[in-house]
């Protein structure tokens, strides 16, 4: 499995902790993130991840920021992307099996780094359950009402 993965400066630490942890595991990883602290903005980034994750050069998507509000509204503004903001396991879990995410993003400043693994880990064993979830999902990029 391939995964993206984009970041911000407010993202960098953990960034390279969840690129050990997916090598290890031997997932192959495109890196879009910046490797420094230096204030950057995170639409540079992460349109990147988004566009790998739409055009399936990549499977799934991880991004970082330090709210992870910013970079979950650039990454869902892309029409193929649902992109998931989440803080705790059971939102990441649901994300994927409700939603059908293909990108987590993580809330750099608002959660420990053992969170964020967490939350990798769950992201990418979770599978969509299909179903009454898949007619919502399939409804997301449709303009209604």
């Amino acid at each position: 499995m391939k995964i993206a993965i984009g970041n911000d400066h407010a993202g960098t630490e953990y960034k390279f902790e969840i690129l050990k942890v997916l090598k290890d595991k031997g997932f192959e990883v495109l890196n879009f993130g910046t490797d420094t602290n230096e204030s950057m903005d995170y639409p540079d980034t992460i349109h990147l991840v988004a566009d790998a994750v739409e055009s399936n050069k990549a499977d799934l998507g991880i991004i970082l920021c330090g709210s992870g509000n910013g970079a979950q509204m650039t990454a869902n503004k892309h029409q193929g992307i649902r992109a998931a903001l989440c803080w705790n396991n059971e939102l990441v879990s649901l994300a994927r099996q409700h939603n059908n995410a293909n990108i987590l993003s993580i809330p750099a400043r608002f959660v420990s780094l053992q969170q964020a693994l967490g939350f990798v880990d769950i992201f990418l064993n979770t599978k969509f359950e299909g179903g009454r979830h898949q007619t919502r999902v399939d409804k997301i990029p449709t303009k209604c009402c």
